[in-house]
């Protein structure tokens, strides 16, 4: 062996000595704690919460069947599979919303000078600033009965009583894109930061229309700054617990909620450690859909 290649077997060495205590740490604090949740989906939950150290398939059985308390026959869960269903929708529609006002917002600051530039990214990055609860009921303070949008409404004349918009799928569908827009638009712009001019130039000079530039050119350039937005919003409203709870009163769940549940009044440890790793797994797919669009853009260049 060349001395050149000791070398490097002992940088390689030191390097990784150097990096283990972190290692260790994250493999503690972060897969340790799953782990638990993994072993206690496989247990028995006992009267009073907690598990009994039991192994059972109930609390995954729980998931979409739930036992007739007469007979113990299994019947399909739809109370379950509808608040699945209300996360998954919600969350794709707020990653819809964010994206319709996230672009034009994204391109907007992406075309101003420098210094203008630079200041309504710090206008958008201030909601960062704020405790998501504190967001969570300024946005609530908006949209209540008496809020400030119903007032307005009904002053100017277009609304004769307030519009009931609290407690409702919307209300949570608007405290959501709202909480969540800036986590769009900073990935749009820095993909169209990057984005040559000049193209734009070059597609209506082939006399394309503003819509086909828009399909052909601009969208498909900016994609990678597209998925990385999605994935950015729809992984934590997925898993969103605040904005439903406050906004939806408790009434319309989510899946977030639903996990508190069943570790709080459920007393149902496994089965909430079952939707818990459910939805760890749900969120492993969407980040897998967006590694696999990243490295098929990396491939292309």
């Amino acid at each position: 062996m060349s001395l050149e290649t000791q070398a490097e077997a002992a940088a390689t060495r030191r390097a990784w000595a150097l990096v283990s205590p972190a290692l260790v740490i994250l493999t503690v604090a972060a897969a340790g704690p799953l782990l638990i949740v993994l072993v206690y989906s496989f247990l028995t939950p006992g009267k009073y919460g907690n598990v009994v150290w039991e192994f059972s398939t109930d609390g995954w059985m729980g998931i979409l069947y739930t036992k007739d308390i007469f007979d113990d026959t299994l019947k399909l869960a739809d109370a379950h599979l509808t608040i699945f269903w209300r996360s998954v929708k919600l969350s794709l529609l707020t990653t819809g919303l964010t994206f319709l006002v996230g672009f034009p917002t994204a391109w907007f600051i992406a075309t101003r000078p420098p210094k203008a530039r630079a200041m309504w990214l710090f206008l958008i990055t201030i909601p960062f600033w704020t405790n998501l609860l504190i967001r969570t009921f300024a946005i609530n303070e908006v949209i209540r009965n008496e809020g400030l949008f119903n007032t307005v409404m009904i002053k100017l004349g277009l609304f004769s009583e307030p519009l009931r918009i609290i407690n409702t799928d919307a209300a949570v569908l608007m405290g959501m894109t709202y909480v969540y827009l800036p986590l769009m638009v900073l990935p749009l712009f820095a993909a169209i930061d990057r984005f040559d001019m000049r193209l734009l130039e070059a597609g209506y000079d082939l006399y394309a229309s503003r819509l086909q530039v828009l399909r052909r050119v601009i969208l498909p350039i900016v994609r990678p700054g597209i998925v990385a937005g999605s994935i950015l919003v729809f992984v934590p409203s997925l898993g969103a617990y605040v904005t439903p709870r406050v906004l939806g009163g408790g009434k319309n769940m989510m899946i977030g909620n639903f996990i508190e549940l069943q570790f709080g009044q459920g007393r149902n440890w496994p089965l909430g450690a079952a939707l818990s790793i459910s939805l760890l797994m749900i969120v492993m797919v969407a980040l897998l859909v967006y590694v696999r669009a990243a490295s098929k853009e990396n491939s292309h260049g």
